[in-house]
């Protein structure tokens, strides 16, 4: 076990290394970076010259993107990280790991609340629909889930504002906290439910969506066990449905769907940058879209590095459960 494990790791990361080397040089190659926007307007009107833009990307280090030059940088830039030091972000004038530290609890909280409703609603539905196959139920959970499957997020948030937010008055519109409120320094219960109130609808707009995908995934994946000649043996044997289900063929279903979820844990820490800016939520989602909008290269890269961190950290994670959910499977 401990033989695989340590493969595992360093293969683990060879990948993390050539992924930040694919990243860095597609971020290199955006046709502006930050300093072609905060100079754009200064140029235009003649307070600039292009030298005195030049000057200002040697000095951020953004001048040569030449091949050798990308390679240069992007060699100090692996060294600094394998210290632990992401680089200082331009847009917000601090260290990467900070601002990444600052915002991600915020789309942390956001991620796991919808993560763990989805899979409250998602995975008994799909249960119940693959046992009830071409049913009415089967159907109808079908066709909404194809239907929040297919909506993109931008206008599934700007619908439930508008029923929920505008027309209703049940929730707020956007933001974190309400502006007309002041609070007592010592009321943190009070604070902390007004916000909570806030989340409630981006919650809302990515359980919806992620339900359908998750739904479909446990039917299909169901339907597949149910036809398995163990499970017609059970039956045979006089075990009740219930047991035939929940004990025999969701625990075979279970193997798939360690895979699928373990994909989640990008999602839990990187936020969902459309439905953030939408609803105005300071998390880590909106601040990286506007890093990326800005051509802030530092909080880019560290960014994208912490995802693909989270990300083979779930393959393994996924790896290690499948011990857990079949006891078959044994890791040399």
């Amino acid at each position: 076990m401990w033989t695989y494990l340590l493969k595992r790791i360093g293969l683990a990361l060879v990948i993390l290394i050539g992924a930040s080397a694919l990243i860095y040089m597609l971020t290199m190659m955006m046709p502006a970076d930050y300093i072609d926007n905060q100079t754009a307007a200064a140029v235009q009107n003649g307070s600039m010259t292009l030298e005195d833009v030049m000057r200002l990307k040697e000095l951020y280090g953004l001048a040569d993107k030449s091949v050798g030059g990308v390679a240069k940088s992007y060699g100090k830039w692996l060294t600094s990280a394998l210290r632990g030091d992401l680089g200082f972000s331009f847009l917000y004038g601090r260290p990467v790991s900070s601002v990444l530290k600052d915002y991600i609890w915020i789309s942390f909280f956001i991620a796991l609340f919808s993560f763990v409703i989805e899979i409250i609603i998602a995975i008994p539905m799909g249960i119940k629909a693959a046992v009830n196959q071409y049913s009415a139920y089967d159907y109808t959970v079908s066709v909404f889930a194809m239907a929040g499957t297919a909506l993109p997020s931008f206008f599934l948030s700007a619908l439930l504002m508008n029923l929920l937010a505008i027309r209703l008055r049940i929730f707020p519109l956007q933001g974190l906290t309400t502006a007309t409120k002041v609070f007592a320094q010592d009321a943190h219960l009070a604070i902390f439910l007004d916000k909570a109130w806030h989340l409630v609808l981006p919650i809302m707009v990515l359980t919806l969506l992620g339900i359908g995908g998750t739904m479909k995934f446990t039917r299909t994946n169901m339907l597949e066990v149910m036809n398995s000649d163990y499970i017609r043996t059970a039956r045979a044997k006089g075990l009740s449905e219930r047991t035939v289900t929940y004990k025999h063929a969701f625990r075979n279903t279970m193997i798939p769907l360690v895979t699928s979820l373990s994909g989640m844990l990008p999602g839990l820490f990187g936020g969902a940058m459309i439905t953030e800016s939408v609803f105005s939520i300071p998390g880590i989602g909106t601040m990286a879209l506007r890093a990326t909008q800005q051509g802030d290269i530092p909080f880019i890269m560290g960014y994208n590095m912490f995802l693909s961190i989270l990300t083979v950290t779930g393959m393994l994670i996924s790896d290690m459960m499948y011990m857990v959910v079949d006891p078959r499977v044994k890791l040399k």
